[in-house]
């Protein structure tokens, strides 16, 4: 079992507004429960004391004892003689989340494999042959692959060598690494709000302060440009991570003025702009099609992000970060003390893909085509008050629901056999009740499953709406 535990003071953070009309014990375990089924609350770490919990939550004790009672009743925690109470999922070992069997699981906005990967593994399992004499452990990347992402980068306008790309993990790794290398403990990054909590959850580890700056679907440009400068000249950061691409969870994209607006800021305090373009090339019909970030960085430094998980698999862990030698040199430094390297078959699959990359966007953007065309709809049908933007690519929807039960329309969606993600998991501090982050990468017959779960859970979940004060209703 895992000996991580959560002070009171975090859990609040991520409990936020967790009251409602009912039981202060039943809501308490509710929201408990969600930030373990959405895994903003590990399996296996150890609540706090329920003296110490009750004196921060401004509850009595009786509350905290019934609320952990309950957790354990429903499988969500176990409680130990001299170790506390530790959070589980229920029906699996303490450290291993995965979904229970029958359940249809709509918290992953990703696409299956295209229909090219067979053939490009059997390829790849042919070059592999000559490096079998290796030890294969690689912790730069295979020359195939970085030569074919530097080609990519260098076609879409912005002029790459090998030298300039690191592979790693997945993106992931690329955000650990850069918080690792040029995150000290106590420096400010600022984050874009919502976000991808990966991100937050990354750079927060390597002991940032964050400090926000909104994207919204309701606004003409997405980004509060105005008040991303403001936090920049009024908290010098040392990071700010960007989406600039279909950014997830919104699918809003930078216009040319926005890029130009934040690269100016940025440059003007120093602040390295971390460009997370991961969902980058999944474009359906956006009007106009923009180069990476960092081809037109102008004084700002720009560290882009890349991965093969959204646009071709996700179980190819793949990501790579492209930047300036001297950083690619400082990123290699940190990540030996990390791992011994990315798996190398993985990346010859990845490097075969990418040779054949226009048939893979093709066909991916056709899936995404006819899943957004549907979920659009099937929403629309079901609820006509939601409000349910139009992308123009991206892998989700960040619907606004028109009251805050986001998390508990999760908690009775999962009763109906529908795993959905809360609005609060891209947020923080409990913000963004009112969205519910829906993919459009499932077929229709599944979206109408899913839509039809949601509409037998929304009675029970529109009968306890937060309250509408304080930061929630400031933020959403």
């Amino acid at each position: 079992m895992a000996s991580t535990s959560i002070s009171s003071r975090s859990l609040l953070d991520l409990l936020g507004q967790w009251r409602d009309a009912g039981p202060s014990y039943e809501a308490l375990a509710d929201r408990i429960r969600l930030l373990v089924i959405d895994g903003r609350l590990l399996s296996g770490v150890r609540l706090p004391a329920e003296r110490e919990l009750a004196a921060q939550l401004e509850v009595s004790r009786t509350t905290v004892t019934a609320a952990y009672q309950r957790l354990r009743d429903q499988g969500f925690a176990v409680s130990r003689q001299g170790s506390g109470t530790r959070t589980v999922i229920p029906g699996t070992a303490p450290t291993s989340p995965a979904p229970p069997t029958g359940l249809l699981d709509f918290t992953k906005a990703a696409l299956p494999a295209p229909s090219m990967m067979s053939d490009a593994v059997r390829r790849a399992s042919e070059s592999l042959t000559p490096l079998l004499g290796d030890s294969g452990y690689d912790t730069i990347g295979q020359p195939a692959l970085r030569a074919a992402i530097a080609r990519r980068y260098t076609e879409r306008g912005l002029p790459t060598d090998p030298d300039e790309v690191l592979v790693t993990v997945g993106a992931q790794q690329g955000i650990t690494l850069i918080g690792r290398a040029l995150v000290s403990r106590g420096d400010r990054v600022l984050i874009e709000v919502p976000t991808y909590p990966h991100a937050y959850d990354a750079l927060s580890a390597a002991g940032a302060r964050l400090v926000t700056a909104p994207v919204s679907v309701d606004s003409l440009d997405g980004w509060d440009v105005d008040a991303f400068e403001s936090v920049v000249r009024r908290t010098s950061p040392a990071v700010a991570y960007v989406m600039p691409d279909f950014q997830n969870p919104t699918g809003r994209s930078m216009t040319a003025s926005v890029r130009r607006r934040i690269l100016d800021a940025a440059a003007a305090q120093g602040t390295v702009v971390i460009a997370d373009e991961t969902p980058g090339e999944l474009d359906i019909d956006r009007p106009e099609t923009l180069p990476p970030l960092a081809a037109v960085a102008g004084g700002a430094q720009v560290i882009t992000l890349g991965s093969a998980s959204k646009t071709m698999w996700g179980g190819l862990r793949v990501g790579w970060v492209r930047a300036e030698r001297s950083v690619i040199r400082r990123l290699h430094a940190v990540r030996v003390n990390m791992d011994l390297g990315t798996p190398v078959l993985d990346q010859l699959v990845v490097a075969e893909l990418l040779e054949d990359y226009g048939r893979v966007l093709a066909e991916r953007r056709g899936a995404l085509r006819a899943g957004r065309d549907a979920t659009e709809r099937v929403i629309a049908e079901a609820f006509p008050d939601w409000v349910v933007p139009h992308v123009h690519g991206g892998l989700a929807l960040w619907v606004n629901i028109g009251a805050p039960v986001s998390s508990q329309l999760a908690l009775a969606a999962r009763s109906e056999g529908l795993l959905v993600t809360a609005g609060p998991r891209f947020g923080v501090d409990g913000a963004f009740e009112r969205f519910l982050r829906i993919p459009i990468t499932y077929a229709e017959s599944d979206v109408e499953r899913a839509v039809s779960a949601l509409q037998r859970a929304w009675p029970a979940a529109a009968r306890h709406p937060l309250p509408e004060a304080g930061l929630l209703a400031a933020v959403v």
